[in-house]
């Protein structure tokens, strides 16, 4: 492995990259995280569903056909495997979707959307739909696609960073 480059110091004029006054990557994301997931989970109170819980609804109506394991949902939710198997069973529950047994592995099982299930998500979309477009006025009209680039690719180097220190 090669050595890798020391991080350029700033500039005289600016202060450290940790400095109180100079704005911080994970401050600013935990922020803006908590306060639009909040902001959601007020708006879709009444359904009885939670921010997470739609997301799998989400997965599940973009993902493949024939369903998602509980693997693959907890790998694109970022989300502890524990945490995917408490919000599969009360959805289950609540007949938003059903597990089937996988086609090839028997410890494994496919996750597929009941009637119910696209039903609630096609509701809760439009709610989703209108706080982002709301959210997203803060940044100009021509920026909003640039800007969810390059936040897709700090969320990626998010990832690298973490699957770097296994």
């Amino acid at each position: 492995m090669e050595p890798t480059e020391p991080p350029a110091e700033p500039e005289a004029s600016e202060p450290p990259l940790d400095a109180p006054e100079r704005k911080r990557l994970p401050p600013l994301l935990r922020r803006a995280w908590f306060n639009l997931n909040q902001a959601f989970r007020r708006r879709i109170a009444g359904s009885g569903l939670t921010p997470d819980q739609f997301t799998l609804l989400r997965l599940l109506v973009e993902g493949p056909p024939h369903g998602m394991t509980q693997c693959e949902l907890s790998e694109f939710m970022s989300s502890d495997p524990n945490t995917v198997a408490s919000l599969l069973n009360r959805m289950e529950q609540a007949k938003l979707l059903q597990r089937c047994p996988h086609e090839t592995d028997r410890r494994a099982h496919r996750v597929r959307l009941q009637p119910k299930g696209r039903k609630t998500y096609v509701e809760l979309r439009a709610v989703a739909v209108a706080l982002q477009g709301e959210v997203l006025a803060a940044v100009p009209e021509s920026r909003r696609g640039q800007f969810l680039r390059d936040l897709e690719r700090v969320a990626n180097a998010c990832l690298e960073q973490n699957q770097g220190t296994e």
